[in-house]
């Protein structure tokens, strides 16, 4: 008989940071993401990175098409870029390593010339954090079969639909319409963290389950989904651990969507918005009392 889900209500602290911090110590993040060929998805990642430099990372790398640097670098400033495909070696894992990266996140507005034989390969030679979202999940689902090759490595982040073609890709079998089973199920078939995106975010690593409790309906709007990869990549790269960082960035992610709906409205919630009001949400989570 499998051990028992053990269901989380604790929301972890926030990273700490020693006061002689350098932005080399606080988290190297690559995002891996934007198009801009018939179809224009440069703020994807731009989204992405914002919201990581939002909360915390040191250093954010958006590793983009050529034709997309410009534009990637005018809404994400602080970030730098570089050219995809600009050589031979389009290895992402091998990028990931010439940038000192403790963490990649790739999909947001995903260049279609990355394939699924990237995407396997990034996951089974890079040891550091990754986050996938979007068009990776799709490229992941693509590959069948897999598994992470580091356990608890990998968070993935798809919505109800993504989750659907993951579970086809992996060939999980169940009836089940329970977010929570489904959620659970795959967790443990790719020995990944599953965020499992939607009105109460099921957070799990297969052995633990969290039900997220911040967020409304006015979230449900393009962009969100980057940001929320941008905060779990940057709790990552401060050296959270995987399960704790998806927990606290689903959080804080909803908690930020809580009070943009408060100042403006439920319907007038845009991405930019919660990249706004991350700050008011940290804040508040570090007043939060302690256990």
């Amino acid at each position: 008989m499998s051990d028992p889900i053990k269901i989380v209500t604790r929301i972890p602290p926030l990273p700490t940071r020693a006061d002689n911090a350098h932005k080399g110590d606080v988290g190297r993040i690559v995002i891996v993401g934007g198009r801009l060929d018939d179809i224009g998805m440069v703020g994807a990642p731009a989204l992405a990175a914002n919201a990581a430099l939002r909360c915390g990372s040191g250093l954010v790398q958006v590793a983009t098409g050529a034709a997309a640097q410009a534009t990637v670098g005018l809404l994400a400033p602080c970030a730098t870029s570089r050219a995809l495909f600009a050589d031979a070696d389009t290895s992402l894992a091998s990028l990931a390593v010439q940038f000192g990266a403790d963490v990649v996140a790739i999909g947001p507005g995903l260049d279609p010339r990355i394939d699924a034989q990237q995407i396997n390969e990034l996951v089974s030679k890079f040891s550091g954090g990754i986050v996938i979202d979007a068009d990776g999940l799709n490229l992941l689902a693509s590959m069948g079969s897999w598994e992470a090759a580091w356990p608890h490595q990998i968070v993935l982040t798809p919505h109800p639909g993504e989750m659907r073609r993951l579970l086809d890709g992996w060939r999980v079998q169940t009836d089940a319409d329970d977010r929570q089973h489904i959620a659970i199920r795959l967790a443990q078939a790719t020995n990944a963290i599953v965020v499992l995106k939607g009105a109460g975010t099921v957070v799990t690593d297969g052995q633990r389950l969290y039900i997220n409790q911040t967020g409304n309906s006015g979230m449900a709007t393009a962009g969100a989904g980057d940001v929320l990869t941008g905060v779990i990549a940057a709790f990552l790269g401060q050296q959270m651990l995987p399960f704790e960082a998806a927990v606290l960035a689903v959080y804080v992610h909803g908690l930020a969507g809580d009070i943009v709906a408060e100042e403006v409205g439920r319907l007038s919630v845009t991405a930019t918005d919660l990249i706004e009001f991350l700050p008011d949400a940290l804040c508040d989570v570090a007043a939060e009392p302690g256990d």
